[in-house]
């Protein structure tokens, strides 16, 4: 019934919104009379925070149509190379020119987005900094509402599936990266390949600010998912996809309810960054009240998840921590198998995590380094990101001279350690990848 509801007060609130996005155009726009009638400004900048209050906010746009590569800009043109009920593996294809046509094949990295109520869009800076020197893809995961109900469930245990067809799929040169949520899934799949002894297992771990121990500095989101009873999550946050969307019936974890948690955590940093953007508009401040609304066409923009997966992540991360535990088994390939980190010897791991993170407190993600034991501590790496909060890790200037340097760094050196320096490995990764493409 909440969704419902939630659905009604859209269709309320949307005429609304359109209308005040119109009047505040009339007192704004130099050729309309009222624009110089006595506190105009003021008028058009109220209608303007009412008209975003009430519009919908759908999924943005990656908008990387170009990147800067050796001084030359560079072409990208996202490609969907892999297309699953509930994810779509996205290549950012460079298009180099002649310039650049000698150029070496850069190292491939696969980057996981988090499926925890916002669109991968959310990655949008990460991937534009990696493809500088990166050839980048992406999971670009798909609303549960618009999946239909004949499709199936999707359980944690389906995601860790994904994973690792994604990483068969571009073979043993890539290299993962996990930005908060995926950490836990995608150290799951790598430990399935160790202990298969899969081939194709990727060259490095990256993971970012994730929930790998949530014992370890526990915030308040993990103090949510431990305190309450896993039957409370049930009984009060899952409900039924309404009639009017593809995958209506299916039972979800609306992303209203999540973006509402979201905001209920820091009510009073929201309250005054739209203070702000209504003083902005008032000064004529065009640039900063451009980035207030790009920061929350992404953070309103929000997904329903799947019933089974975030009950799978309540139950197997935040309350029984059974991959702490050693107890963690896996429905994969007709079978169950245990998750044993320990057993991942061939694969660097570099761990990240903010300072100021209030999502992932500190030592939840490095967690990862006593889990993986079997890895030689030369090609393990812990960076603390100092005054990064838990967005800082993967987007804005923290991310992009801070930490990144260190990512680019290690993802060469690993390259190095593992074929013993021979620098020329680097044709046969793009060689390897292109032949998986062929055959998909």
């Amino acid at each position: 019934m909440l969704y419902e509801m939630h659905e009604a007060r859209r269709a309320v609130l949307n005429p609304l919104s359109n209308w005040a996005e119109t009047m505040s155009r009339i007192y704004s726009h130099p050729y309309s009379p009222l624009s110089y009638a006595p506190f105009a400004d003021r008028v058009a900048a109220g209608f303007n925070v009412l008209h975003r209050f009430g519009k919908d906010y759908e999924k943005p746009a990656y908008g990387i149509d170009s990147v800067e590569v050796d001084g030359v800009a560079v072409a990208v043109s996202p490609q969907v190379v892999i297309d699953k009920p509930f994810c779509k593996l996205v290549h950012f294809e460079r298009q180099f020119p002649a310039a650049l046509a000698a150029r070496a094949p850069d190292p491939v990295v696969l980057a996981f987005a988090p499926l925890s109520g916002h669109h991968s869009t959310l990655l949008r800076d990460t991937v534009r900094t990696l493809l500088r020197d990166h050839d980048v893809y992406l999971t670009d995961w798909v609303d549960a509402r618009m999946v239909p109900l004949a499709l199936g469930p999707f359980h944690l245990d389906d995601y860790i599936a994904y994973a690792i067809e994604f990483i068969r799929h571009l073979g043993p040169e890539v290299h993962v990266m996990s930005v908060c949520q995926p950490t836990v899934p995608v150290l799951a799949a790598v430990s399935i390949m160790a202990t298969l002894d899969d081939p194709l297992q990727p060259r490095s771990m990256i993971m970012m600010g994730g929930p790998i121990d949530t014992r370890s500095n526990p915030t308040e989101v993990n103090a949510l998912a431990m305190d309450k009873p896993f039957l409370w999550f049930e009984h009060n946050l899952i409900y039924r996809v309404p009639a009017r969307f593809p995958g209506a019936g299916r039972p979800v974890y609306p992303g209203f309810l999540q973006h509402a948690g979201f905001i209920a955590m820091n009510p009073n940093r929201h309250a005054d960054s739209h203070h702000d953007y209504y003083q902005d508009l008032i000064r004529g401040d065009l640039e900063d009240a451009a980035a207030h609304r790009r920061f929350y066409d992404e953070y309103n923009a929000v997904l329903d998840m799947p019933v089974e997966y975030y009950l799978d992540t309540i139950h197997t991360v935040f309350q029984q921590h059974l991959l702490l535990r050693g107890e963690w088994d896996v429905r994969f390939d007709g079978g169950t198998i245990r998750v044993n980190p320990a057993d991942i010897r061939r694969v660097a791991l570099f761990t990240v995590e903010g300072e100021l993170d209030d999502i992932s407190g500190l030592g939840q993600t490095r967690a990862a380094h006593e889990l993986c034991a079997s890895i030689p501590k030369t090609r393990k790496l812990h960076l603390t990101a100092k005054g990064a909060g838990h967005f800082g890790i993967f987007s804005g200037r923290r991310w992009r001279e801070q930490i990144y340097p260190k990512v680019r760094e290690f993802i060469r050196d690993s390259l190095a350690t593992q074929r013993g320096g021979v620098a020329p490995a680097r044709e046969s990764r793009r060689t390897r990848a292109d032949q998986g493409h062929r055959a998909a």
